[in-house]
């Protein structure tokens, strides 16, 4: 095993952070500098039509933000994630306040959307390895008075995620069903991750 084994986790993001700590992994945080709003427009044709697939773009930004820290850190093993949400053949991206929010969880009402959520591992500016998995969200069909008394409990926290939900929170009553992995749903899947970090011996086996 790597006793010196140094593991960066290029994201700021809070369930990123706390799922690896919770996991017992020793790690820094270096937020990637990497601007995902024009990587994310690359990616879109004349007609804003997505030209790789939801899954895809997911990836993209991963690897894209564990290279960027690894080519600053290229003695880390650096850890990439990245969560899109594809709805309605669209790719969702953060709501930008309370009212966009409320009108996104007014769509999802009743319907199903998916959350892919990729992580890379990269060192030496190169990417080591990459995993996507997909959870399935079934939204149930909620009342108004319910959407109005979740978006006054949750407030701004609202805004902390893609789908304007926190799962481990007050989010979980938005569903009906959910097919897929836990950590997936809160950003990043970590089992896989996990198994690659013990591959590698950075993690004892």
């Amino acid at each position: 095993m790597h006793h010196d084994a140094n593991i960066i986790l290029a994201s700021g993001s809070r369930a990123r952070r706390e799922m690896l700590r919770a996991a017992g992994v020793s790690f820094t945080v270096e937020t990637a500098d990497v601007d995902e709003d024009a990587i994310r427009d690359a990616l879109l044709d004349d007609s804003a039509q997505l030209t790789v697939d939801a899954v895809d773009v997911a990836e993209i930004l991963a690897v894209a933000k564990a290279e960027a820290v690894s080519r600053l850190q290229p003695d880390a093993f650096v850890i990439g994630g990245d969560q899109v949400l594809a709805f309605d053949d669209e790719i969702l991206v953060k709501p930008k306040d309370e009212a966009a929010a409320r009108h996104q969880l007014e769509s999802f009402r009743g319907k199903v959307h998916a959350l892919h959520s990729a992580v890379a591992l990269a060192h030496e500016g190169e990417t080591l390895w990459s995993t996507v998995d997909t959870a399935e969200m079934y939204v149930r069909g909620f009342s108004d008075a319910f959407l109005d008394d979740y978006m006054r409990r949750t407030g701004r926290t609202v805004l902390d995620s893609v789908g304007a939900y926190l799962l481990e929170g007050q989010g979980i009553q938005l569903f009906d069903r959910i097919d897929g992995d836990y950590f997936t749903v809160l950003g990043m899947p970590l089992m896989p991750l996990l198994a690659e970090l013990r591959a590698r011996h950075l993690l004892l086996t």
